[in-house]
């Protein structure tokens, strides 16, 4: 009986690993810097199965409206290991528009910070952009399968390692979720730490990220809203 029981659980888990999520999902979270209110952030997902965009746009709160507004868009394809960008760009008050483009058949990566023609370099596999990289599990076979990606902001690359730990309950503003937790793997120890919950009933989209710095600091994205159809 428990053989059986544990046999539908899995395979429970596992129909809810391949579902998509829907086609239309907005979210809104509260950035804040150890507990302080520092920016309402809101991200919006379109996909049609084979093509996706995400946009995010950031608005500042008390002092840190001062620096201005942030938004971010990312557009590419849907491919069977997960999401692969073509575009991203990310525009920033009294800073440089940063882009980066993905070519998948030349495999090459075009970065600017710059009026110019950019910085050309080797596509690396597992390739997402900052804003691709949490909704990329959502559509990938497994989001509890252990990944290693690389990741760009459109000046440069880093490399990231993330595990499944479990399945959660996160509260938030927008609701309680049953979440499937991911920790970022460090490689030394003064590393900074990285967890993200991604909403099962939704088809693990991001409802929380914690990122704790060097120093300590963090830098928690919590959900207040979340709009899917």
């Amino acid at each position: 009986m428990r053989t059986k029981l544990f046999f539908l659980t899995a395979l429970s888990f596992a129909c809810s690993a391949l579902a998509a999520p829907p086609r239309h999902v907005e979210i809104a979270y509260d950035l804040s810097r150890n507990g302080t209110p520092i920016a309402e952030l809101v991200e919006k997902l379109e996909h049609d199965g084979k093509t996706y965009r995400l946009s995010a746009s950031m608005k500042g709160k008390g002092v840190f409206a001062l620096r201005g507004d942030a938004s971010r868009t990312s557009r590419g394809s849907i491919a069977a290991d997960g999401l692969h960008p073509l575009e991203f760009e990310d525009t920033r008050t009294g800073r440089d528009t940063v882009r980066a483009k993905f070519d998948w058949t030349a495999k090459t990566l075009t970065l600017q910070s710059k009026d110019g023609p950019g910085e050309v370099k080797p596509l690396p596999p597992e390739i997402q952009d900052r804003l691709s990289f949490a909704y990329t599990f959502a559509f990938r076979p497994s989001p509890t399968a252990p990944v290693e990606v690389n990741i760009t902001d459109g000046k440069g690359l880093s490399t990231s390692s993330y595990k499944a730990a479990g399945r959660e309950t996160v509260k938030t503003p927008a609701g309680d979720f049953d979440a499937l937790k991911l920790e970022r793997q460090k490689k030394n120890p003064d590393d900074r730490t990285s967890e993200m919950w991604l909403s099962a009933k939704h088809g693990f989209v991001p409802v929380r990220i914690l990122v704790v710095e060097k120093d300590g600091t963090r830098i928690d994205q919590v959900a207040t809203r979340l709009s899917a159809q």
